[in-house]
């Protein structure tokens, strides 16, 4: 299951393949775990599988590094590929490409930048086993025509992916999904799973409820079959992945920005009291200010390219607290989730060296309230 939830697509060839003999095996158990416990519907074949998850279990994150334009080319190339047969050369997908874009009045440019969108959608379709370089990469794509390569296409896995249409209704993926209204309980069950920052404040009236009068059975339940320990709390439930395998974005990380967001969090929070949801409201203007103060007292310690630009590095800084669900925005400002409150970093500044002066210390380390585990 928490393979499944990680890569909904298992083929033969591809990361995960070695457990579906063992999928295949239990694929009646495991259909019904997954449409009881969570309303997915889950298809099983001899050399592949495909978790088929509903469109209410939230947008997510997406792929990383991927551009909205990448996206665009991805929609572009399953289009093209419909119609294609088993092998194809990448000069003529490229030609079938632009073919679609024209259908659908999308103009396309032939600039690095457009090509590199198009490299990335067609690595993510060889990631995913619907494509595979039989001769060349297609990476050539880049080259503006100075190589060719031979793609093979799985029709299987492409059968799987490709949305179509049904009479009179909307695109669907593959065969009918969930239904339109699942029960309280199931909705709810989702939120934890895909999201593991879940508020009561965030939730219809229905689930909240739910939640709060079943919290041990959810909490047992979700341990069994997805290894997941849940903590609750007054404002809500957090579902935390001891082996970190269903972290799809670590928090706290390296780098700089994630250092930074993390070094923030206790200031902001300590500069306005908490509402009765136990948030904590924020403008970017505080965001940024703590940016620059951190990236003035500690110049040595920050990549430069990140803290050359203040203004730029507050908003990748917001965006990250979202991602990680530390954060949510109320218009403008931003709002700091109880749970933001697990962190409560501590610097420990270590003498300055040849490279910095007296006043300019580093952040040695970080060190947290005794809690190891990731969201």
């Amino acid at each position: 299951m928490r393979t499944l939830l990680r890569r909904p697509i298992l083929h033969i060839n591809g990361r995960g393949a070695e457990l579906l003999p063992l999928v295949f095996r239990h694929r009646d158990r495991l259909r019904r775990l997954f449409a009881n416990y969570l309303g997915y519907r889950l298809t099983v074949e001899g050399r592949l599988a495909r978790l088929y998850k509903s469109a209410d279990a939230g947008a997510g994150r997406g792929l990383p590094n991927f551009t909205p334009r990448a996206y665009a080319y991805l929609a572009l190339t399953l289009a093209a590929l419909v119609d294609t047969g088993r092998q194809i050369l990448l000069s003529q997908l490229i030609a079938d490409i632009r073919g679609a874009a024209a259908e659908a009045g999308i103009a396309l440019r032939d600039d690095l930048v457009e090509l590199r969108a198009l490299t990335s959608a067609l690595r993510h379709l060889v990631s995913l086993g619907v494509l595979e370089e039989t001769e060349g990469s297609v990476s050539a794509v880049q080259q503006r025509g100075a190589a060719e390569a031979l793609i093979t296409i799985d029709t299987d896995l492409l059968g799987l992916i490709v949305p179509r249409m049904r009479a009179g209704r909307a695109f669907e993926f593959g065969e009918s999904g969930t239904t339109p209204r699942q029960p309280a309980g199931i909705v709810a069950r989702r939120r934890l799973v895909e999201d593991p920052v879940v508020l009561y404040v965030d939730l219809p009236d229905a689930e909240a409820r739910y939640l709060r009068d079943h919290q041990r059975q959810e909490a047992y339940w979700l341990e069994r079959y997805v290894g997941l320990q849940v903590e609750t709390r007054a404002e809500g439930m957090v579902a935390i992945d001891p082996d970190e395998f269903l972290t799809d974005l670590a928090f706290p990380a390296s780098s700089t920005v994630s250092r930074i967001a993390l070094l923030i969090l206790e200031p902001l929070m300590a500069a306005s009291p908490p509402r009765a949801d136990g948030c904590h409201q924020v403008t970017p203007d505080h965001v940024t200010r703590l940016c620059q103060e951190l990236a003035t007292r500690y110049p040595s310690a920050w990549a430069k390219r990140d803290v050359s630009n203040v203004d730029t590095l507050a908003g990748r800084v917001t965006d990250h607290l979202l991602d990680v669900g530390a954060a949510r925005l109320v218009g403008d400002d931003l709002l700091l989730v109880p749970a933001a409150h697990r962190w409560q970093p501590h610097v420990e500044e270590r003498a300055a060296t040849a490279e910095t002066s007296p006043d300019q210390h580093e952040p040695q380390a970080t060190l947290f309230d005794g809690e190891e585990t990731e969201l």
